[in-house]
């Protein structure tokens, strides 16, 4: 297989044809970044606590919400809460499909339009 067949998604590629990058190897220039991407996982009510912070704080964050998808009631609630948080921080929140929150704050506006279609 070449290498545009690789990048482009060619048939049969698995996940031994990638590799684990390790950052700490590349200057990555984060200490002068204003804004953060933290990646989360939304188990319970007290994950929700880490969110808000760093939503209330000025950085993005995305939300894994996959443990909560037999929970309708509960995922409902904790969307709700974070919708509040977004409000209030005149930001932006969009669902993944089922298994994903993305949670900015103000001046970062997310699309709802993926960027190869």
């Amino acid at each position: 297989m070449g290498f545009m067949q690789k990048i482009l998604g060619g048939s049969g590629s698995s996940t031994e044809d990638y590799v684990e990058l390790d950052l700490g190897d590349f200057d990555t220039g984060a200490s002068d970044a204003r804004t953060t991407v933290h990646i989360a996982e939304i188990d319970n009510q007290e994950d929700l606590i880490a969110i808000k912070d760093a939503v209330y704080d000025g950085d993005i964050v995305v939300a894994d919400i996959t443990r909560l998808r037999t929970e309708d009631s509960m995922t409902e609630h904790f969307t709700e809460e974070l919708r509040q948080v977004a409000r209030e921080v005149d930001g932006d929140i969009v669902q993944k499909g089922d298994d994903q929150l993305i949670i900015a704050p103000s001046s970062i506006a997310i699309s709802r339009q993926k960027l190869n279609r």
